[in-house]
Order: structure tokens, then C-alpha cells, then sequence
């Protein structure tokens, strides 16, 4: 059974965003059309379907670094912004973006929260990812029987 760390993360994100459309617990807010997603980025998503790839990626990030708190996913999610001709810094993400899309995979039960120590992935959710990893890695050893060894 293949896991998490075995399939591409891109493959992963985008099938397991396709699943959570699914999910009636996993539903964009009302002001995410209208949102960027931090004060690095000069533009909101041009996906309209960017906020449920954002919690499949948080899905992810909890499960390969769990626990883990707001703030440091807010940092993993920040970037550089040019501040006329100076140097670029960094700058976090948007917290509220991260801390709803946590609250709502909460409420689906993919994730649970450690007291003082942060979220981490939970018994379904270690399930959901597993298996769809293990149905990537069949796709992707189909198109290239080599990679059946690392099964």
C-alpha cells in the first residue's frame, strides 16, 4: 500500500480537491471570491476552485508535518514581496483563510487538535490520503511498470 510520501504531491492535491468537492462539510465562504490569499500575492486565485485545493493541501501539509500550528503553516504558505527597490521579504499568509479551511476539515473529521501542540491528521483522514495514494501509485505504475518495485 503505497502512502502519502510515495505519489506525486501535485497528483494528490488535485485528486483530493476533486474529493472534497464532494464533501457538503468542505464549502467555500461567502468572501473567498473576493480574497487574496496573503499580502504577498498582488492578485486573488484565478482558480475559482483555489479554496478547496487549499484545503487539500492542508490536508497534506498536516499529515507530512503534523502536529502543526496556524502559524507556521502561515509562513509555509507566505512568500516574497517587492517593496519598491528594495530587497524582497517574506511575508505569512493570510491567517484566516488557513484557520476556516482547518475549522471546516475539522468538521469533516480529517483533522483534530492537540492541545498546545497543534492540528494533526486523524484516523479517517490517514485513511482518505492513504487510499488515494495507493490509487495514484496503481495509475502511475500502469503507465510505467518500473515503478512497481518501489510499491
Amino acid at each position: 500500500m503505497a502512502k502519502v510520501y510515495d505519489v506525486p504531491a501535485d497528483e494528490l492535491i488535485a485528486k483530493l480537491a476533486e474529493q472534497l468537492k464532494k464533501d457538503k462539510k468542505i464549502e467555500p465562504p461567502a468572501w473567498s471570491a473576493f480574497v487574496k490569499t496573503g499580502s504577498h500575492a498582488e492578485k486573488i486565485p484565478q482558480n475559482r476552485d483555489w479554496w478547496y485545493t487549499r484545503c487539500a493541501s492542508l490536508l497534506r501539509k498536516i499529515y507530512l508535518h503534523g502536529p502543526i500550528g496556524v502559524s507556521d503553516l502561515k509562513v509555509a504558505y507566505g512568500g516574497r514581496k517587492q517593496i519598491g527597490y528594495n530587497l524582497s521579504h517574506h511575508k505569512d499568509a493570510g491567517g484566516a483563510i488557513i484557520r476556516h479551511a482547518i475549522q471546516q476539515l475539522e468538521a469533516a473529521g480529517y483533522v483534530t487538535k492537540l492541545p498546545a501542540k497543534g492540528r494533526v491528521v486523524t484516523s479517517e483522514g490517514t485513511k482518505k490520503l492513504d487510499r488515494l495514494a495507493t490509487e495514484i501509485h496503481k495509475e502511475l505504475v500502469k503507465a510505467a511498470p518500473a515503478l512497481q518495485r518501489y510499491a
